[in-house]
Parts: structure tokens; C-alpha cells; sequence
């Protein structure tokens, strides 16, 4: 007669496929930051990942498959760290108190951040030099992120009729210095602190210096 236990053993393991899937995007997330993405091949995130070749194949048939999944798995992870500091923040948060709690996100404050900025810099090479991932796959991000920008500083200028700004343009502008401030950051030039102080640098000059809006509001 069978027990309980040896049942349970000759039972097929359940197996968490989208748990399984995040695993091998880590695994590639690591490789990249290791070694480029020249680095990443179906041996390569096996061994990284601790899987087969084959079960890496069976999730992602295709290098490239692993590759925008990846890419997708960083925008989450930022994604769902701006929501939470947003949440953070209340229904009173100024436009430019927004702005900046999801720009800061964005530089590589700390090594999670930092792995993120080397997996996305390598993804825009490949994009530059047509290593297979097109420009255009890695656009939702950005676009996602001045939209963002660009809702606020609408919100901003509601509130402050004497706001100067183009939204779209300057929203633009915003998102494309604050990947200049973080790649600088993995370059050493400029620590943490000098990249803040430049985004706030920036934001007071989309925004006005909050201490003289405040004074021209009440004047």
C-alpha cells in the first residue's frame, strides 16, 4: 500500500511559470552587468540561473526573447518603485515634488539601481550598433516617463499661471538629462550627491525656486 508521502513524491512538482521566468530575466540582468550584453547566451544564463539549457529554452526560444523580456522586467521593477513613492507622497504632493520622487528612481542610488542603469546603457548600445534589439523596442520607457513629467508640469502650470513651459518639450528635456545624470554616476562622474544637487538644479529651473514661488504667491 502507498502512503501519503509516497504519493506526494511521485506527483509532478507544480511549477510557478511566471516565478520561473523572473528567475532567468535575473539571471540575465546579472550576466549583462557582468559582462555586456555580448555576454548573454542560452549557456551563459543557464549557468547564471542555475537551470538547463533546455528549461532557458523552454521559457524563452529565443535569445532575443530573453533579451526584451528582461528589458520589460527592469521597467516594471522602476515602474512599480515610482508608484509606491508616489503613493508615498499623498494627494498633496506639489508637481514638483512628483517629478522629482520618480526622477530619483531613475539614478543609481543604490546597487539595484545601478544594475539597472549598466542593463538599460546596454540595451541602448545594442540599439546604437543593430545588435539585434531596435531602437523603437526600447521607447515605452521613456515615453511612459515623459508623459509623467509632462502631466505635472500641465498640473504645475493650472496652479501658477505665471509658469513659463512648453509640458511636452521641457518633459522631454527632464527625461533625457536625468539619463545623462545616471550614466555619468557609472562613469564616476559626479557621486550621488552631485547628481541630486543637478536635478534639483533642474527642477528649479522648469519650476521656479520653490522659496520665491511661494513668496510670489503670496505677494
Amino acid at each position: 500500500m502507498t502512503n501519503n508521502s509516497e504519493v506526494t513524491a511521485l506527483m509532478p512538482r507544480l511549477v510557478d511559470h511566471e516565478l520561473r521566468r523572473r528567475e532567468i530575466t535575473d539571471a540575465v540582468r546579472r550576466v549583462i552587468v557582468a559582462g555586456g550584453l555580448d555576454a548573454v547566451t542560452f549557456q551563459t544564463v543557464a549557468a547564471e540561473s542555475g537551470f538547463s539549457v533546455r528549461v532557458v529554452q523552454y521559457y524563452f526560444g529565443t535569445k532575443r526573447d530573453f533579451l526584451l523580456a528582461t528589458h520589460r522586467s527592469v521597467m516594471e521593477d522602476a515602474g512599480a518603485r515610482f508608484t509606491k513613492r508616489w503613493t508615498a507622497l499623498g494627494a498633496e504632493a506639489t508637481p514638483r515634488e512628483t517629478v522629482r520622487a520618480v526622477l530619483t528612481e531613475l539614478l543609481p542610488l543604490d546597487d539595484q539601481r545601478r544594475a539597472e542603469t549598466i542593463v538599460l546603457g546596454a540595451f541602448a548600445w545594442a540599439a546604437i550598433c543593430g545588435q539585434g534589439i531596435t531602437a523603437e523596442e526600447t521607447f515605452a520607457a521613456p515615453r511612459a516617463l515623459i508623459a509623467i513629467v509632462a502631466e505635472q508640469l500641465r498640473r504645475d502650470q493650472a496652479h501658477d499661471v505665471s509658469a513659463s513651459c512648453e509640458p511636452e518639450r521641457d518633459a522631454e528635456l527632464i527625461a533625457m538629462a536625468t539619463g545623462g545624470l545616471a550614466h555619468g554616476m557609472l562613469q564616476g562622474f559626479g557621486t550621488a550627491q552631485t547628481a541630486i544637487g543637478l536635478l534639483d538644479r533642474l527642477l528649479d529651473l522648469t519650476f521656479g525656486v520653490e522659496g520665491d514661488r511661494a513668496e510670489a504667491t503670496h505677494h
